[in-house]
């Protein structure tokens, strides 16, 4: 068996580059130093690269359409999502490539409707972040029906014929939540609380049983309240940890699985309670950084919006090229913790990627259903 053939990663991997950067290296592109050319162009010698031919192949087509069905969203997560998809779209080294950015304004409000109009467009493919499964789970099939495959990112459509699906690991995110916890608190006991979007989603549910049984286990001493849903609503997220502060006096931490982190400090502040509690939070946005520097926020479980992104258009772009068939696929990657003491880390490295990708033809995710053309070719 021969080795695998290397890739744009490979490269950018080994300068500690971008793969955008590496693309535009490769294709002539504005935005890279001469002498950050040059290393590229070395590097792909030595390393033996060679384009993916059969990418070439599909990018044949007129236009290739991928829709991208996401929530906008109250944080950067999704945007950062949606940078994924873009940057790996444009490392595929596929000419006119058309990503059909069909952004819906808040949870099941407009989900249905991006689907309908995906398919009735025929787009090749359909990225989804399917909140409402029983609803999805019809349209999923129908485009399957129609030959468009779908590939799932941050949550899971489970048997409804969608070709994969890439999220975080829920059950290592909870458990690593349950241990920080344990170990913040120490010997101190209490009362901990959870709060989730809705524990009908299965992810959702899964970190608050892995929370919980991990911390049963560990930290016998802290007692694992019943969740609370906040359907990632902020004004709901606020009112529910008010009423919950005044329920659990003996309230020792908050363990924040949702995008809403931040009504739920303004809401401990607000009832004088900020300081002596121990709070873990999920992801990495701007209004957090501030509250991660003075120590309000112990830990937050990034969960690598990027990452995710870009593996989703992978897989789909796999299946395409592959032309389908065998069984479908499940990536669940590890998440990350960040504290004080690695933060600046992942915000140089998130910053970096940005002007990366805003160096080249990669602009930032339209709204509102619009579309955007994205590829090497006039």
């Amino acid at each position: 068996m021969g080795e695998d053939p290397t890739t744009l990663h490979d490269i950018a991997r080994t300068l500690g580059i971008s793969i955008g950067t590496v693309h535009r290296a490769l294709h002539d592109r504005p935005g890279v130093s001469p002498m950050t050319k040059a290393r590229v162009l070395r590097t792909a010698r030595n390393l033996g690269y060679r384009p993916n031919l059969a990418a070439r192949y599909l990018s044949s087509k007129k236009a290739f359409r991928i829709s991208i069905n996401t929530l906008q969203g109250t944080t950067s997560f999704w945007d950062e999502v949606r940078a994924g998809i873009r940057e790996e779209a444009g490392a595929m080294l596929m000419e006119n490539v058309q990503l059909e950015f069909r952004t819906y304004p808040s949870l099941g409000d407009g989900e249905e409707e991006a689907f309908e109009s995906a398919i009735g467009e025929k787009v090749d493919g359909i990225i989804t972040f399917p909140s409402h499964v029983q609803k999805l789970r019809p349209w999923i099939r129908r485009a399957s029906r129609a030959r468009i495959p779908v590939v799932c990112v941050a949550t899971d459509a489970p048997n409804s014929g969608r070709v994969g699906m890439v999220a975080i690991d829920t059950l290592a995110s909870g458990s690593i939540a349950a241990d920080l916890m344990g170990r913040f608190l120490g010997a101190r006991q209490g009362s901990v609380a959870v709060t989730l979007f809705d524990n009908a989603i299965t992810e959702h549910a899964e970190k608050y049983e892995a929370f919980a049984a991990t911390l049963r286990s560990l930290y016998p001493n802290l007692q694992v309240l019943d969740a609370i849903e906040d359907y990632d609503m902020e004004k709901e997220a606020y009112r529910k940890c008010g009423r919950l502060f005044e329920e659990h006096p003996d309230l020792a931490g908050i363990y924040v699985t949702t995008e809403a982190s931040i009504p739920v400090l303004k809401a401990a502040r607000d009832a004088n309670l900020l300081e002596r509690l121990t709070i873990i939070t999920t992801d990495l946005f701007p209004d957090l950084v501030a509250q991660i520097r003075s120590g309000a926020v112990s830990a937050t479980i990034y969960q690598r919006p990027r990452t995710q992104g870009r593996m989703a258009f992978r897989m789909l772009h796999e299946f395409l090229v592959d032309g389908g068939g065998g069984s479908s696929h499940q990536i669940q990657l590890a998440p990350h913790v960040v504290m004080r003491g690695n933060m600046d880390f992942f915000l140089q490295r998130q910053s970096q990627e940005s002007v990366d990708e805003k160096g080249g033809q990669l602009r930032e995710p339209a709204r509102n259903g619009s579309r955007e053309w994205l590829g090497t070719g006039e």
